[in-house]
Order: C-alpha cells, then sequence, then structure tokens
C-alpha cells in the first residue's frame, strides 16, 4: 500500500503536495473521457448507463499525486446542467484516513474501474486496512481509522453518517490558510460556507474576509483571554478557564474538531481548563495548538484533548504539550493519564513520549527500580508504564511480580527508535496554582 502526502501549508494562502508528478506506471491510468479520443459506441453506451454514479460506488481516482487511488463515493451533487455527467461527486480514499477526503470531478474517475454498490460492513472496516511499520511512521500522511473504539457498530455507522462530508473546505487564521480535515458541526447559519474566517486572538468566526477586516480593527485581544502561566524565549503558554471565557472555548471546539475526527464537541466548556500554547512577535500572540483537561477528573486524566494546528506540526509543538500536561500533574502531586479513547496521531505521540521519559530515567538509573518509583518520578501512570515497557519488551513476569530487563544496549537500540524528544519545558519558567487551590 502507498503513501499519500499531504499538501504543505503555505503563508500566501496556497497549497503544494510534496510529492513530484509521478512518471507513469501501472498505478497511471487513461482516463475515460478526456483524452481527446473520440469514444466508440460501446464506451458512450457503458457510461450512460452507469452514469451518474450511485452512492457507495468503488473505483478508481485520480489523486493529486498523479496516481490512481481506490475510494468510494460518499455523496453526489448537481451541477448546473441536464448531462448525466455534470456531478461532482465526495469520495473516500479506502487505503486512508478520512481526512483526504474530497469532492472531485468525473475526469479524475476511471469509470473502466466501476465495482458494484455493496452494502459495507462497518466492523470490516478497520480489519481490511494494514499498514507496514515504515507507513505508521508516516501517520501524519496517511493511517488506519481509530479512535472511535468506545463505539459499537451502529454508532459508528451514524457518527460517519452524520459527519461523512467536511462542511467547511478552508479556514483562514492569521498567516495562513489551512484545508481541514474533518466535519465540524457549525452552527446553521455557516452551513452554506466552504471557508471561514477566524480571528486568531479571540477565535470569533466569520463567513466573510472583509467581516474578519472589520472585526480586527475593533478587537483589542492580542493573546487569548486567560492567565499566562508560562513564557520562554518566544514560546507562551495560556490557561483559559472555559466557566470565565465560554464563548472562547466554544469557538476553540468547534475549530478544533475541523482537524480531530474522534473528539466529541462539548458545548459545556465550564468543566474544562484550556491551555493554549502560542509563538509570540511584536504582532502579539498566535495560537500554535492547545491541550484541555477537565477540572475535577475522578478517573485521573490530566488531558482531555490535544491538537497541533497543521501549520505548526512536526516542530516538537505536541510533545512539548504532551510534556506540560505532566508538569501540571507534578505540581499537583497527582500521576496523571490522557483521556480515552486517544486518535492514532494522540496514541503515537503519548507513546514516544513514555518511551523516551522511562528509557532515560533506566538509563542513568543505577540498580533497580519499580514501577510505582518511575511513577512517582514522572507522573505516568503505573498501567501506561507497564504498556509501554511490555510493547518494548523490557518487562518480564518473574514469581509474582514484574521484572524490569534493562540491558543499556537495547536501551540505546529503543531510544534511537524513539526518536528525538519535543521541545523542553523549562520548569523554572512555569508560574501556575492548581486549580483546586485557586481562590
Amino acid at each position: 500500500m502507498g503513501s499519500i502526502d499531504t499538501p504543505t501549508i503555505t503563508e500566501n494562502g496556497s497549497t503544494q503536495s510534496h510529492a513530484a508528478a509521478a512518471p507513469a506506471d501501472d498505478n497511471q491510468r487513461p482516463l475515460a473521457s478526456s483524452n481527446g479520443a473520440p469514444e466508440s459506441e460501446a464506451t458512450k453506451k457503458r457510461r450512460s448507463g452507469i452514469l451518474p454514479l450511485e452512492v457507495g460506488t468503488r473505483v478508481m481516482c485520480r489523486w493529486r499525486d498523479g496516481k490512481y487511488h481506490p475510494v468510494k463515493v460518499i455523496e453526489r451533487r448537481k451541477l448546473q446542467s441536464t448531462e448525466p455527467s455534470d456531478y461532482e461527486y465526495y469520495v473516500h480514499y479506502t487505503e486512508f484516513n478520512r481526512r483526504l477526503d474530497e469532492w472531485v470531478k468525473l475526469e479524475q474517475l476511471d469509470l473502466d474501474s466501476v465495482e458494484t454498490v455493496v452494502d459495507e460492513k462497518v466492523e470490516d472496516k478497520v480489519a481490511s486496512l494494514k499498514m507496514t511499520r515504515h507507513q505508521k511512521r508516516k501517520i501524519d500522511e496517511t493511517h488506519v481509522e481509530v479512535g472511535h473504539e468506545e463505539l459499537d457498530a451502529a454508532s459508528l455507522r451514524e457518527h460517519e453518517e452524520f459527519t461523512k462530508v467536511k462542511n467547511i473546505a478552508t479556514i483562514e487564521l492569521g498567516r495562513y490558510e489551512i484545508e481541514t480535515w474533518y466535519f465540524s458541526p457549525f452552527p446553521p447559519e455557516y452551513n452554506d460556507s466552504l471557508k471561514l474566517y477566524f480571528c486568531e486572538f479571540c477565535l470569533n468566526f466569520m463567513k466573510r474576509k472583509e467581516q474578519l477586516q472589520r472585526h480586527m480593527r475593533k478587537c483589542d485581544l492580542k493573546h487569548p483571554p486567560g492567565d499566562e502561566i508560562y513564557r520562554s524565549g518566544t514560546l507562551s503558554m495560556f490557561e483559559v478557564d472555559g466557566k470565565k471565557n465560554k464563548v472562547y472555548g466554544q469557538n476553540l471546539c468547534y475549530l478544533a474538531k475541523l482537524f480531530l475526527d474522534h473528539k466529541t464537541l462539548y458545548y459545556d466548556v465550564d468543566l474544562f481548563l484550556f491551555y493554549v500554547l502560542c509563538e509570540c512577535d511584536d504582532r502579539g500572540c498566535h495560537m500554535v495548538g492547545y491541550f484541555s483537561k477537565e477540572k475535577h477528573s475522578e478517573e485521573s486524566y490530566n488531558l482531555a484533548c490535544i491538537l497541533t494546528l497543521p501549520p505548526y506540526q512536526r516542530k516538537g509543538y505536541g510533545k512539548f504539550l504532551i510534556a506540560f500536561s505532566y508538569e501540571l500533574s507534578k505540581k499537583e502531586g497527582k500521576v496523571g493519564t490522557p483521556e480515552r479513547p486517544l486518535s492514532d496521531l494522540g496514541l503515537l505521540s503519548y507513546r514516544g513520549y513514555w518511551t523516551r521519559v522511562l528509557l532515560d530515567i533506566l538509563k542513568k538509573h543505577k540498580g533497580n527500580i519499580s514501577i510505582k518509583e518511575l511513577s512517582d518520578m514522572t507522573a505516568i501512570k503505573a498501567e501506561d508504564i507497564l504498556t509501554t515497557l511490555q510493547s518494548l519488551e523490557l518487562i518480564q513476569y518473574r514469581k509474582g511480580q514484574h521484572v524490569i530487563c534493562a540491558d543499556p544496549k537495547v536501551l540505546d537500540r529503543h531510544l534511537k527508535a524513539a526518536g528525538r524528544g519535543g521541545l523542553e519545558v523549562d520548569v523554572s519558567k512555569l508560574i501556575w496554582t492548581p486549580y483546586k487551590e485557586q481562590s
């Protein structure tokens, strides 16, 4: 199974594909009707018999990389014409995640590859997608659909039906125009908007550029509302109370849902604290990502939702946000764990963080060390430590207890495979009082 490169977000609003146009190969197919050659009667008859394509049809579709990939037609819409070919189709690339779903024109489809409509069982969906370890590392481009483990088949089908078509195609946020990944349930008055314009400071959103420009002349915010609890160099972290800043919290949830498939949208944000990470310059503090956490969690969750915005991904910010959540847990004197289910990107990031933190300690530690001691040192929940060490085959069960086997060469090999850590959290720059202690 090949990989698809996602487009690069650029500051001038254009997008580029990482993949250059590939030379002709077995995956390059002639278009059914765009090669300029006259169609035979048989071809015309076949086309008229299958057009317009039904929802559920499977066919090969030419993507931005110039290659053909199998897709399933999710939805269709009529263009301003009476011809049966004048439809656009919203397709899902069956090898890849829903974030790549898009509207395509008929000429991108190879009609000779059309398959009979079948009633796909949701349970078979995940099982049909297999990934190599190398492709798993390229998770930002392609990944298996996970993150819905708490849903039964009927609920998953309902979720996918409700969110099957992206309602907002792009957003403008500060200097960036960003292609969205998923459906987000914006209020009904935004149903006809393919693009939304966000104020990058208060996160209010508008339909038109002129509305944003008028708003920016009146908006006096230059950073997220709330308290700045961390500043190191050009990085700042703001703690925003959802109860005190309800509209900001709700707007942040609308924005995040455009890039998180599994996220439940909370309209009641009173129960949450939002930690918004910003890059600061002379124009203000620009959001790069955030995580949220419940004010009071009976399950010891120290993080409910986490997102790094696409223009800022692959810069270590996601790892920084995870590390920051654990530094807050240490300040609280608690162990913490992220809320389940984790998205695929979330699980990959956490596994990487847990691996690096634990192996660094094991490498430096002299003598035996228990899982409870590791938990006390790191604020990582004992169950997460156990599953991480088991996945690395660094733990054995002997005489009724777990024993950590820390061979230095094995540790070095795993550390190298885990890759470098993210940006370091300078704890001396964190000025913060846990919520329960705030007056």
